[in-house]
């Protein structure tokens, strides 16, 4: 391997390379999955003429998923192996994007959340399974750095998922959401079927990847399966983790963090769409420009995971979790305060901040946790569940019209990320005093612990 591929990637040992980049093609694929969804809320709400709050449902129950599946995929994977868990989660993830087809048949809305149900029960089993695995594939050292390289692909799938959906967007049917309410019965369900025939596309697509993906994978032995076990029961591991404050903060840090992301990424559809008829375009063309710009803040985020792994090698996690959350948090300012494209560009901004935070929050949370680590993702990845809290709290806003010093209430509503990336802050300062001014290792003082 080269000087380059250890730098970057942190990888020790050339035997796990194999596995590495198979478990990294995971990451690719739930990011994929994750923001080919996001931009849904606003296609639900014009295909089924919902509102925008129950069209948010998509978000909560897209997350739900990973809350509820989270641990058992721990005790699962505890029991048995990180590959047995990425097996049964990739089957899931499969199983969920091939619903969209009966789903298509039947109609309704509720059958496609039934069916995003079930693919994300399949992304919290790989995530509960490919984080740690991925972190413990070498010394915890380099644990974050390897943990964001693998990330930074999660990103790229990401991309590929938001330009997918900015394509699915401009083959819905184009048509006002005044005029698409008025429509007789009929016709609106030919233009429905028609319009769900185009969304379900990629996930039929993605579908039948992870069901190769998940081929590859099952014949892969995978290195390093057996040199994290433990002999403690779950209660004893859930105890240990309680008492650690780096860990209980770090899955506080992750539901905010969540929050934050889901929002900005929901939501820029509507802030962009207010801002564009604002300057006279109509609401068909403005929402596919303001798609555009979700497409753009993406790929900075892409790009921006990418640099912070390569920064990591000289900057500490913490220090750099803390800074890119006070420019996020400024940016984020300047959404709410601005109300032209100015806001727009402040959210673009926020992207690129967001990018380090998940795999980093994960990484300093995990660290001392030994041979907890498998019960200890699972606390981290339910944290997801942030996703699904604050997302309807920010529509409520939105819809209720409110304004504050004369802003609009689509404006006033990115008080909520506001609020998320303010206690990532508060985490990254947290950790870098604990680690690096104190020096505390945070090992638990109880009888049960490491």
């Amino acid at each position: 391997m080269t000087t380059i591929d250890k730098k970057f990637f942190h990888i020790e040992n050339k035997s796990y390379l194999t596995a590495f980049v198979l478990i990294t093609a995971c990451f690719a694929l739930w990011g994929f999955a994750n923001n080919v969804t996001t931009p849904m809320v606003n296609a639900f709400s014009k295909i089924f003429r919902i509102s925008t709050t129950e069209a948010s449902l998509v978000p909560v129950v897209f997350n739900l998923g990973y809350f509820c599946m989270a641990f058992p995929a721990a005790i699962f994977i505890q029991r048995y192996s990180y590959k047995w868990g990425i097996m049964v989660g990739l089957g899931l993830f499969a199983a969920g994007a091939l619903f969209f087809l009966p789903a298509r048949w039947v109609g309704a809305f509720y059958p496609f959340l039934m069916s995003y149900f079930i693919l994300t029960c399949g992304l919290s089993f790989l995530e509960v399974s490919c984080n740690p695995y991925i972190y413990s594939l070498g010394s915890e050292r380099t644990g974050i750095q390897r943990l964001n390289a693998a990330q930074a692909f999660n990103a790229l799938g990401s991309l590929a998922g938001m330009l997918v959906a900015t394509a699915v967007h401009s083959h819905i049917t184009s048509m006002d959401t005044k005029l698409r309410f008025n429509l007789p019965e009929t016709q609106f369900n030919i233009i429905k079927d028609y319009d769900l025939g185009v969304l379900m596309q990629p996930y039929i697509y993605i579908g039948s990847i992870v069901v190769l993906t998940m081929v590859a994978i099952g014949m892969l032995k995978m290195p390093g399966e057996s040199e994290r076990r433990n002999t403690k029961g779950t209660w004893s591991m859930l105890v240990d983790l309680m008492h650690r404050s780096n860990y209980r903060e770090g899955v506080i840090a992750e539901f905010f963090y969540v929050g934050a992301q889901v929002c900005c990424w929901t939501f820029i559809l509507q802030y962009g769409t207010r801002v564009f008829t604002a300057e006279g375009m109509t609401e068909t063309y403005a929402m596919v420009l303001a798609q555009k710009y979700n497409t753009v803040a993406l790929a900075c985020f892409a790009g921006s995971r990418f640099v912070c792994t390569w920064l990591m090698t000289w900057f500490t996690p913490s220090r750099m979790l803390s800074t890119l959350g006070i420019v996020g948090m400024t940016a984020v300012c300047g959404t709410i305060l601005f109300t032209d494209r100015s806001g727009i560009y402040c959210l673009v901004i926020v992207s690129a901040c967001l990018s380090l935070m998940f795999p980093t929050i994960y990484g300093i949370a995990l660290k001392g946790t030994g041979s907890d680590i498998k019960i200890a993702g699972a606390g981290l990845i339910m944290a997801i569940l942030g996703g699904s809290f604050f997302p309807p709290i920010q529509a409520a806003i939105i819809q209720s019209r409110m304004t504050m010093l004369g802003l609009p209430s689509t404006n006033v509503s990115f008080l909520i990320p506001l609020l998320c990336l303010g206690v990532v802050v508060w985490y990254g300062h947290r950790s870098f005093v604990r680690h690096h001014i104190i020096g505390a290792d945070d090992t638990p003082s109880t009888p049960g612990g490491q």
